[in-house]
């Protein structure tokens, strides 16, 4: 394998960490196909985070793959609570790690998100790819609907939700929904607008086996206004347990005509620890 063909496949690989952003709902389609609005203040659950089947010390471990050729691990950590401007904040952290030698990625990209819903209040990435290497902190306001990313001029940047999301806390967010076979959420809250809005449909019920186990899984799609893993076209597939855990399982995407990229469960969070 040459060194640019071994580069792709880390380039796009870590595309998939950097558009990994299902994004949250503030209308739904129903399975009787109709589409129906669902007002913000309806989400506003004072029960909603106890509910929530993920806490602080949850980690999920993965196997990355292009193909059939293993090209690194990842993880997902939830940990905190943090106090952030005030606000008592859980700590998203989602991390990547592989290549060959001469050609490796290590990046970690973090949120710290409250509420309930979840809402995003901080967005860290700190990548370091094939000898590069880029850092962005973005200070995200809610009630202002105003993004800083810091160290560039503090450029600001408006968007229109008041329950904003980034890449990562709408993994965390979407493991909230009912997800049943032919739901269909639009879904435009994420901090950027022009990222806007991300599609989620809910395709079939399946067992599948990982590396941790054989699993019960509902299947979703997302479809994100972006190039990259949830791009149109890339046919995308996340696999959560099938219960009220909603644990990522598997996450699949057809990135190019060369191959698949997935990423594969290989520890249960459930049983870590027990």
């Amino acid at each position: 394998m040459s060194f640019l063909s071994s580069r792709w496949i880390l380039l796009s690989m870590l595309s998939m960490f950097s558009v990994l952003s299902l994004i949250a709902v503030s209308s739904a389609e129903g399975q009787s196909g109709e589409e129906v609005a669902t007002p913000e203040d309806e989400l506003v659950n004072p029960v909603y985070a106890a509910q929530n089947p993920f806490r602080p010390g949850e980690v999920h471990r993965f196997q990355a793959h292009f193909g059939v050729i293993r090209a690194g691990r990842a993880s997902l950590e939830v940990s905190g609570p943090e106090r952030v401007r005030g606000h008592d904040a859980l700590r998203f952290d989602m991390s990547i790690q592989g290549g060959i030698p001469g050609a490796r990625i290590r990046n970690q990209v973090t949120s710290w998100a409250y509420g309930s819903p979840l809402r995003t209040l901080r967005f860290v990435q700190d990548l370091n790819e094939v000898g590069s290497e880029r850092y962005r902190s973005y200070e995200i306001y809610p009630d202002r609907g105003i993004s800083i990313l810091e160290h560039e001029n503090d450029e600001e940047e408006e968007f229109s939700t008041n329950l904003p999301l980034d890449d990562i806390s709408f993994i965390y967010f979407a493991r909230t929904l009912p997800l049943e076979v032919g739901d269909r959420y639009v879904l435009p809250r994420y901090f950027r607008d022009s990222g806007n809005p991300v599609i989620l449909e809910v395709l079939r019920v399946e067992t599948i086996s990982v590396p941790a186990g054989r699993y019960e899984t509902i299947v979703v799609q997302p479809t994100f206004r972006s190039r990259g893993l949830f791009g149109e076209g890339a046919e995308a597939e996340v696999h959560f347990s099938n219960d009220y855990s909603r644990i990522v399982v598997q996450v699949r995407s057809r990135i190019s005509r060369l191959g698949s990229l997935t990423l594969r469960l290989t520890e249960d969070p459930r049983r870590v620890g027990s």
